[in-house]
């Protein structure tokens, strides 16, 4: 018996009647099997409903906290669980229609949309039992939902959800949660990717409705999470910091929400603390299999992992994320230039299997061309650099959101500049440099970056090789803008003073501080 027909048969036990819809609404298979009540794994977070029966009132509190998480699938389940403990409640039916909606991850798909709206339809069924509050939240989401849903205008659906969310919000200004869902229908109004500016009136009012939540309660985190996304890519991520400093532990079994401080973390240039986030939530992904845990893009939080700890020099973690990052997805990819950024050439070359994916695969022969020519082996170094230069000017695959070109085109030049930098050919070896870094210039906005290193680390060591110690300081000066307080960065500008015969205090205490966390010694900034 598939979901439904277990939701319906046990309603008819209730003795409810209900209109029975025309046509078998597809479930995913989770919901043929009983959903958990997660004590270790929730925070203290409660939206009080008007049903009486306190396993309702606990399913729908999981149910909230976990669409808060983004982990929709679990979220319907325990919302559904929800109203299968209390087939009168109908808050209960809206929590389980709001989690099948769009969120900031996902727009609605073709399958989830007659699952929304047949659970509106019951929690319309059953208004006249709701408070005047839930009655109110189950009309603005009405109009979020039709019965012939079309992907390609669903925005005049949320465009007349957010309007409804903004009435709802200003009639009952105290509600934290209905303010922070309102903030969610505005940000679903906004390009999902790519930079922010402060200027824009929309980014403005997203900014102070959330701000707005968090101020009256800094440890929310439904609000916290959406205000880390909402000022990633502006040139003020930490207005996220303080409730950040909360987030991760706010619902402790979700890893997602482990991991979501780190984005702040990382555009701060905090990179150990992005280390601890990423941590906690590859320890949330792993106790998922015990029942104390929420695997919520346990992918995203090993490759998060690996690019905050080889910014920050913590070889082993990032290392052993890029490991395990592998034995989840076959992807040797990342394991094979977190090898390369920490110089460790003769454990790539052990690496044996390749990823999948033209973009994947080239990063993996970079890394093999790479520790090739660190090993003796030039003719392997340049074949490998040859096909990656090839590529540059025939790819039209995509990685994430950056065209592949881009990152194959910035490969294609630190190998270039390293196989001439071996061959003394210093002024060669720069300007190969300089074109990996203009490629790498073209990459879009990304959490994490698709690299662990950056270009420029190359280009500073090739300019303090040439003593043209000026290039070397403006370099890694405009890599540290971007990447604040990595130690790379601030490695090459302490010794390009050096060499010039100056000192930087403030430089010299942010090195000391950041090689505080890190595992390697440095000779340069390139490996």
């Amino acid at each position: 018996m598939n979901r439904l027909s277990t939701a319906l048969a046990a309603l008819c036990c209730y003795g409810i009647s209900m209109n029975c819809i025309a046509q078998e609404i597809d479930y995913p298979d989770s919901f043929n099997e009983p959903m958990s009540l997660f004590d270790s794994a929730m925070g203290d977070f409660h939206f009080p409903i008007s049903s009486d029966n306190e396993m309702a009132q606990a399913y729908f509190d999981q149910g909230f906290q976990l669409m808060y998480s983004f982990a929709k699938d679990d979220s319907a389940r325990s919302f559904q669980a929800s109203n299968m403990a209390d087939p009168d409640c109908a808050i209960c039916y809206w929590g389980e229609a709001w989690s099948w909606g769009s969120y900031l991850n996902g727009a609605m798909t073709t399958a989830q949309a007659p699952r929304a709206y047949n659970a509106l339809q019951q929690a319309l069924a059953r208004i006249d039992s709701a408070t005047a509050k839930e009655a109110d939240m189950i009309q603005a989401l009405s109009v979020r939902y039709i019965e012939d849903f079309d992907p390609e205008t669903r925005r005049i659906q949320d465009q007349a959800y957010a309007d409804a969310m903004g009435e709802l919000a200003a009639k009952y200004p105290d509600d934290l949660d209905i303010a922070t869902l309102y903030g969610e229908s505005l940000f679903l109004l906004e390009e999902r990717r790519g930079y922010r500016a402060l200027d824009n009136p929309d980014v403005t009012r997203l900014h102070g409705v959330l701000l707005g939540v968090l101020e009256k309660d800094i440890r929310h985190p439904g609000a916290c999470h959406l205000l880390v996304h909402a000022t990633e890519s502006t040139p003020t991520p930490e207005l996220a910091a303080p409730c950040a400093r909360f987030l991760g532990n706010s619902i402790p079994g979700a890893s997602h929400i482990n991991h979501m401080p780190s984005h702040t973390w990382n555009e701060m240039g905090l990179w150990h603390d992005a280390v601890v986030a990423n941590t906690q939530a590859w320890h949330s992904d792993q106790k998922a299999a015990i029942g104390e845990g929420f695997a919520i893009y346990p992918t995203h939080n090993l490759t998060m992992l690996y690019y905050a700890a080889s910014m920050g020099g913590e070889s082993a973690t990032a290392v052993q994320a890029a490991k395990d990052l592998a034995k989840l997805n076959s992807n040797t990819s990342m394991h094979s230039m977190a090898l390369i950024r920490f110089g460790r050439f003769d454990e790539v070359l052990d690496i044996t299997e390749p990823p999948t994916g033209e973009i994947n695969i080239s990063m993996y022969d970079f890394s093999h061309g790479y520790a090739a020519l660190k090993s003796g082996d030039t003719d392997k170094a340049r074949d490998a650099m040859q096909s990656l230069k090839e590529l540059t000017e025939t790819t039209t695959a995509r990685f994430r959101f950056h065209a592949g070109k881009d990152i194959v085109g910035a490969l294609a030049g630190i190998l270039e500049g390293e196989i001439a930098w071996s061959e003394g050919n210093m002024e060669a070896a720069a300007e190969a440099f300089r074109l990996a870094t203009d490629y790498y210039d073209n990459l879009n906005y990304d959490e994490p970056e698709p690299l662990p290193f950056s270009p420029r680390h190359w280009l500073g060591a090739a300019y303090m090789e040439l003593q043209a110690y000026d290039s070397a300081l403006e370099v890694y000066r405009q890599d540290l803008s971007e990447h604040p307080h990595n130690i790379w960065s601030l490695f090459g500008i302490q010794q390009a003073l050096k060499m010039m015969g100056e000192s930087d205090p403030v430089i010299d205490k942010d090195l000391f501080e950041a090689l505080s966390y890190a595992d390697i010694w440095m000779l340069n900034t390139k490996y």
